[in-house]
């Protein structure tokens, strides 16, 4: 089963310094028939001008995965973490038992744009943690976050695991699915035919339910998709 999650018909917040798009409910966004899916909450596509950005806030109790596309994210945080996040790399925090952060665009001329991500943990508490690596652009699947941390990938507190997918040279890429899991697909980049069924754009979304394999076909020059497999 296949449930599409338009860009068009996303929520919006425009403060000016911050133009974001809600994939669910969140902020003064509302909307009862998206409240999530799965242990995903959130997927907010963020634009944020020059010098702009996120004040100290806090956290607890939450998985939050940040991907820039364009740009590169300040990050500064309760842990002692300092660290700048540039476009294509991953960044996972660990809220746990409660962290404190802030997130500036790091130009003096250039917006960032980043896709931020909430997903809610199975295992409360605990120490915060803070993540970051560049998986860089190879094609096809690669696996960037998963329950154990495999074969170096960001380790999360949940049985979900986040794949890219990037489609350059290859048309088709078929997914292994399990039939008793849910999935969630978000388009970061390029034109896709999903199952070949449905065409998705650039921050279009869709869940995928009852399946036991997911198939893309590259309907555009390049193709960037991000996979979510959850329980």
């Amino acid at each position: 089963m296949i449930t599409l999650r338009p860009a068009s018909e996303r929520g919006q917040a425009d403060f000016g310094w911050l133009n974001s798009y809600h994939s669910f409910s969140f902020g003064h966004y509302y909307d009862p028939k998206h409240m999530g899916f799965s242990a995903l909450r959130v997927i907010n596509d963020d634009t944020v001008q020059p010098r702009m950005g996120f004040d100290t806030h806090g956290h607890k109790d939450m998985e939050i995965i940040s991907l820039v596309t364009q740009g590169t994210i300040a990050h500064k945080d309760s842990a002692g973490n300092i660290r700048e996040l540039p476009a294509g790399e991953y960044q996972l925090m660990s809220a746990g038992s409660g962290i404190f952060h802030s997130e500036f665009n790091a130009s003096d001329a250039e917006r960032l744009k980043f896709l931020q991500i909430w997903i809610q943990p199975n295992r409360f508490g605990g120490e915060p943690s803070y993540q970051q690596k560049s998986f860089g652009e190879a094609e096809g699947f690669t696996t960037i976050i998963s329950p154990d941390g495999r074969a170096g990938t960001l380790q999360i507190k949940q049985d979900a695991s986040l794949i890219q997918l990037i489609m350059q040279q290859t048309q088709d890429a078929t997914w292994s699915a399990d039939p008793e899991r849910r999935y969630y697909v978000h388009v970061v980049e390029g034109r896709l035919l999903l199952q070949n069924e449905v065409v998705l754009c650039q921050g279009d979304g869709a869940k995928l339910e009852q399946l036991d394999a997911i198939h893309f076909s590259k309907q555009s020059e390049r193709l960037k998709v991000i996979l979510f497999d959850l329980p």
